[in-house]
Order: C-alpha cells, then structure tokens, then sequence
C-alpha cells in the first residue's frame, strides 16, 4: 500500500471549499478555497497519494460534498484516500469501482465492524479504518460521540477484519499547529502489523520526522501546509535524508 514513506496532503471539503477544523469542532474552521485547486497544488509540489475527507458527509452521516470530490478525482493522477460519510458497504464498492483507491471508515466500522470483512473480501487491502481519539477514547460522527474503545484495541480487531491500514488521528491536538503526541501513535503501531497512518498536530517537519521514526507509514498534513508552516517539498526531502 505504501512502497515508501508517504506526507500526504489533507484536502477537506466542507460546502464546496477546503477547511481545516481546530479540534475538530465545527465553527473552528479555516477556509483556504477551491478544493480541485488545493489538490492540483499539492500534487504539483510531488504529493503521491491526496486524503479526502467530504466533513459534512462525517458530521450528516451521508455525502455532502460528492460533485467536489469527483473533480479532484477525475483532475488528479494519483492514489486518492477518501472518508467522510461512507456509512454503507455498497457505497464503499461503488466508490472503489469509480476509482477511489482507498475508503476510509470510521464510524461505519465502529457501528457495524463487519462492514470491514464485506468490503475487504471484493476488495482487498483498501480499508482505511479511521480511529479517530479524544483522551485515549474513539470517537465517531464527527469526532461528536464518544465510544469507551481503546484505539489499540480497536486496531488489532479491525485488522483481523481485513482492514488494509489505519488511519489514527489524535483530535486532541488536531488542526492547533501545537505539536504531535507520539505516544499514543506509537501504540497503534506496536498493536498492528498493517500501515499506520498518522494525522492531527503535525506543525514542523520535526513532527513529520518524529511521526516516521514512531514507525507510521505515512503522515496526514492540513493546517501546517495550508499556513506554510513548510513546504510539501521540504517535508518529503527531510525524511529522505
């Protein structure tokens, strides 16, 4: 799935335009325009793989922002990763049968775990299971409602499911620009053998660096490129060194 590690650029969709949320909470966001824009950027500048996430599809329950993502797709020649208000498996296939390389589920997979096994089994190795964590607990609708799941846990039997990586995102320190925690990303790691995903908090390349020595497979970048924190570029390079 990851041949090499991967900064991957967040595009977030939120009515029609990229925003990047604090915490995850909604009226926190920044906007930062035309998401087929910010895509084309940032596979300009050498980004291989682009994350999607459709936000008013996570916090609705369904997908809000189809006709915004479906032009990144059809613009872009790389692997596209997308989340945000898959909550079927017949929406997953249709996706992946569209071109989509990778889904990624969060609350789907939390709800109904076996949605992982279904999909996996037409297509192997393209779930992305989002466990997305608030002090130590996932959290699911939009990062809204709380689930009493140790995302370690959770990892492990997601991955017995068939789940083709990991995507773990640290709400807590999401979208401030304050720093990564490595702990509870390296706790993920040690609890799989599948790739590991990190997203939330990254503000230097010393976190990007961080993220890879914690041995994730690739490293989700919004707030820190939308602000010029570092370059796309400059971050590939450094963790080439």
């Amino acid at each position: 799935m990851f041949s090499e590690f991967e900064v991957i650029p967040a595009v977030d969709v939120q009515d029609g335009q990229v925003v990047q949320l604090v915490g995850g909470e909604r009226g926190t966001e920044r906007t930062y325009g035309d998401p087929t824009v910010a895509a084309e950027r940032w596979v300009d500048a050498g980004a291989s793989t682009l994350h999607l996430v459709d936000l008013d599809g996570a916090f609705e329950g369904n997908r809000q922002n189809a006709d915004a993502i479906e032009s990144i797709v059809s613009s872009v020649g790389v692997d596209v990763q997308l989340g945000g208000g898959i909550r079927t498996a017949e929406d997953a296939i249709e996706l992946l049968d569209r071109g989509i390389d990778r889904v990624i589920l969060g609350t789907a997979a939390v709800e109904n775990p076996d949605i992982v096994a279904t999909i996996s089994n037409e297509h192997p190795e393209t779930v992305m299971v989002s466990l997305d964590a608030k002090a130590g607990e996932v959290v699911v609708s939009g990062w809204t409602e709380g689930t009493g799941l140790d995302p370690a846990t959770a990892a492990a039997r997601f991955e017995a499911l068939g789940a083709g990586a990991i995507l773990f995102t640290d709400v807590d320190v999401e979208g401030r620009l304050e720093g990564i925690r490595a702990g509870p990303v390296e706790q993920i790691v040690d609890s799989v053998d599948i790739p590991v995903v990190a997203s939330g908090g990254v503000a230097s390349i010393d976190d990007v660096r961080a993220l890879k020595k914690a041995g994730v497979a690739a490293v989700v970048v919004g707030t820190a490129l939308y602000e010029g924190a570092f370059t796309l570029e400059n971050a590939m390079n450094a963790v080439r060194e």
